[in-house]
């Protein structure tokens, strides 16, 4: 019975604003699906922005899917939220994946719709899995064997070849329209690019040169999502740091930034909606028309929240304008304890350049400072364990807030330049977690650490291949006790992913250039 889900999707249209419904009559309709929550989802500036560009196509009708809109099983069917459509009903879903723990939710969802979880096993009439993001621009493999195609980089530019392609395909077969797919520049489709046998070509990641003619920010608001008190802006797109662990900097170069004139008439359109600007970038304070910016939002009488921002710089003018805005909470990733280990995963910031910057948090008067770190990184030793304290006890010296600290195991992505890194073992990283949560509860500092076994999980499908496609299209749950058994029940060990490669060994994400 699926009425308590189409009441509940009619209950968060209705408290939308700016949602697109569109008649169906005559227009492919595509069904724009995040694995994840509405309230993860809806924070998506991608989501966002793919809504809108869909929806301005004349000949197209874009609607919203999430994974689950309240946690009741009768609620969690996936259905459309603007008309409450099944999935069956659209001609293709596409999917945006952010992160690879939200292929196992796909996965549900499709089981859920009804949908053949394999593509081998869609027929004629099924609609399309046409997937993107940044977990399957750099590794597309593990869902080989569920999508149909996958979309390799940034869209904007791409995207009417990618809908001529749909309008030259749906009408036709299905093998007619996985060609025409092929031909688009980014699109990987597995099944006409086989792993055995002769050497496959390569995918070229898709990237948008101009970033200012293409607008990236909220067009549908909610209160029920994270960030819902404000209007999100992309101010920037990459980042030039080239930390050695982040996907997201190799995935988005070379850095692009918008022009602060053009933002400031965004954030304008953005007033009618929302009091707040939530400007985003992978680092805030490395934006070179900050001050321009943030001045004339200030002018504006707009608050000011940000993504995320480096210990240097960390602009003055900014920070007045976060303090003035009500902000009460300034964050810093040190992500090690030593300098030398941030050094060594390229991370250039010191000891010194957190400690002023926890100075002048104190000298601003915010309340608290929280702090993200990663255990396990390449080259770490328990010094380092012991560094991260010793820095966490100075900074407490500095600043006498509430200081509040996030740890997470290091995962090797793909791409990245510790793509054949191992991960460190899980009791090597428990024991240095549990080092950390008793040495920072003496200092009166909460930590918050995330799940190693999932953690685990991440990186098999951060690095894996088609073997995890039977893996995939076999659970029936979101537990660690199924993924283990479907991993054991195809033969295969976390161990078989987890390891080291070696300098020769073939990667199977090898074939997408970035």
């Amino acid at each position: 019975m699926k009425w308590p889900a189409i009441a509940n999707a009619k209950r968060i249209v209705a408290r939308e604003l700016g949602t697109t419904i569109k008649d169906w009559g005559g227009r492919i309709p595509i069904a724009l699906v995040y694995p994840n929550t509405y309230h993860v989802g809806m924070s998506s500036l991608a989501m966002q922005t793919l809504y809108h560009m869909l929806n301005a196509e004349a000949d197209i009708v874009c609607e919203r899917a999430f994974f689950g809109h309240r946690r009741r099983e009768e609620e969690s069917i996936p259905l459309s939220l603007e008309t409450q459509r099944q999935l069956t009903d659209f001609a293709v879903l596409a999917t945006t994946f952010s992160f690879e723990l939200d292929y196992i939710n796909y996965v549900l969802m499709l089981r859920g719709a009804g949908i053949p979880v394999r593509s081998a096993d869609r027929e004629e009439g099924d609609p399309l899995l046409l997937a993107g993001g940044a977990a399957v621009s750099a590794n597309p493999e593990p869902l080989a064997e569920l999508c149909d195609a996958f979309f390799v980089g940034e869209v904007e530019e791409i995207l009417p070849n990618l809908l001529e392609a749909l309008h030259v395909g749906i009408p036709d077969s299905r093998r007619r329209l996985l060609e025409a797919l092929s031909a688009v520049p980014g699109v990987y489709v597995p099944a006409l690019m086989p792993v055995e046998g002769g050497t496959p070509r390569h995918i070229d990641r898709q990237w948008v040169r101009d970033v200012n003619r293409y607008p990236t920010h909220t067009h549908v608001y909610t209160r029920e999502t994270e960030f819902g008190d404000m209007h999100l802006l992309e101010i920037a797109r990459g980042c030039g740091r080239g930390c050695r662990f982040c996907l997201a900097g190799c995935l988005y170069r070379p850095p692009r930034e918008r022009d602060a004139p053009l933002l400031l008439e965004q954030a304008r359109l953005g007033q009618r909606y929302r009091s707040k600007v939530g400007l985003i970038s992978a680092a805030v304070s490395d934006y070179t028309q900050i001050e321009e910016l943030v001045t004339g939002l200030v002018e504006m009488g707009l608050h000011i929240s940000v993504s995320s921002m480096r210990v240097d710089p960390l602009p003055e003018v900014l920070l007045r304008a976060l303090v003035s805005s009500g902000t009460r909470t300034l964050t810093v990733a040190p992500e090690a304890g030593s300098d030398r280990l941030r050094a060594a995963i390229h991370k250039n910031i010191t000891r010194d350049h957190i400690l002023r910057a926890a100075e002048r948090a104190a000298a601003h008067r915010f309340h608290e400072l929280k702090l993200y770190f990663m255990v396990g990184l390449p080259g770490e030793d328990e010094t380092d364990i012991e560094a991260i304290l010793q820095l966490v006890r100075e900074i407490r010296q500095a600043f006498a807030g509430r200081i509040q600290t996030s740890v997470a195991p290091f995962v090797p992505k793909a791409h990245t330049p510790f793509q054949r890194e191992a991960m460190t073992s899980p009791d090597s990283l428990r024991r240095r977690l549990r080092r950390l949560q008793s040495g920072l509860r003496e200092l009166d500092v909460r930590m918050a650490s995330e799940s190693i076994p999932w953690a685990r999980v991440q990186a098999v499908l951060a690095r894996g291949d088609r073997r995890l496609g039977p893996v995939l299209a076999s659970l029936h749950s979101p537990s660690l006790a199924d993924w283990d058994t479907a991993l054991l029940h195809q033969g295969l060990h976390s161990e078989d992913y987890t390891g080291a490669r070696g300098p020769d060994e073939p990667l199977p994400w090898s074939f997408i250039r970035l």
